[in-house]
């Protein structure tokens, strides 16, 4: 920890953090009134791997605020997703100061790999939707008719996405582990078996489908960014 950091006064931290916090608000909204005026394409967008699972299936809402609730989430929802560069780089900027030079270097350079990972989790995440409504609408047979109200079908959505996005953050968490001295890669690579089993735990608990194909969809990448985590730390770390 810096100098400067010790000698701030607690309250210093406290306005410091409002501050941030108020940033973060503030790009949110921003977004969120954004993504607003995209509210249909957006619709469209995440109600499209339902059309494909049930060609003929129409969302409903049972409520007469159920459309405007509804606009608000999604817009909500994208606002968060718009704003999340910068939701990282206030809480960048809060804990710079803290830091040594050594381990500020590192801080961009993770930040930037942050959200192109998670945007890159609700891609991979988005695909696997498709199989997985596909999966889980195919027990109801010929004898039950899917009528999904629309509000209950984005929670899920949205969610189901996000836990794509942030299981794809876990191996930026290795690489800080590892710049902080914590773990080495080669302890990792000692522990490649346990976390296969981890991945494949940590997949079924996020993919409810519970089909095998939407549990690989998640798994694979998720391995794959593990082992690109030790190479990382090997070769940039050592250097």
């Amino acid at each position: 920890m810096t100098e400067a950091r010790q000698q701030m006064p607690f309250m210093d931290h406290l306005r410091e953090l409002r501050d941030r916090l108020i940033k973060v608000a503030i790009a949110v909204a921003i977004m969120t009134v954004l993504s607003f005026f995209f509210y249909d394409r957006l619709l469209e967008l995440l109600t499209a791997p339902y059309k494909v699972a049930v060609p003929d299936g129409q969302l409903a809402f049972f409520k007469p605020t159920g459309a405007f609730s509804l606009a608000m989430s999604i817009s909500l929802w994208g606002g968060v997703i718009l704003s999340s560069p910068v939701i990282l780089y206030q809480l960048w900027r809060f804990v710079a100061p803290a830091l040594t030079p050594k381990e500020k270097r590192w801080a961009v350079p993770l930040t930037a790999v942050f959200v192109i990972l998670f945007l890159a989790g609700i891609v991979v995440g988005y695909y696997a939707l498709y199989r997985g409504l596909a999966f889980l609408f195919e027990f109801g047979g010929e004898s039950l008719t899917p009528v999904i109200e629309a509000n209950n079908y984005l929670k899920f959505t949205m969610r189901f996405l996000l836990a794509f996005g942030v299981s794809f953050e876990f191996p930026v968490f290795l690489f800080a582990a590892a710049a902080f001295g914590a773990v080495t890669s080669q302890q990792l690579r000692d522990v490649r078996r346990w976390a296969v089993v981890i991945i494949l735990v940590v997949a079924a608990v996020i993919t409810p489908s519970g089909d095998p194909v939407t549990l690989m969809m998640l798994s694979v990448p998720m391995y794959l960014l593990y082992e690109a985590a030790i190479l990382a730390i090997r070769l940039f770390l050592k250097r």
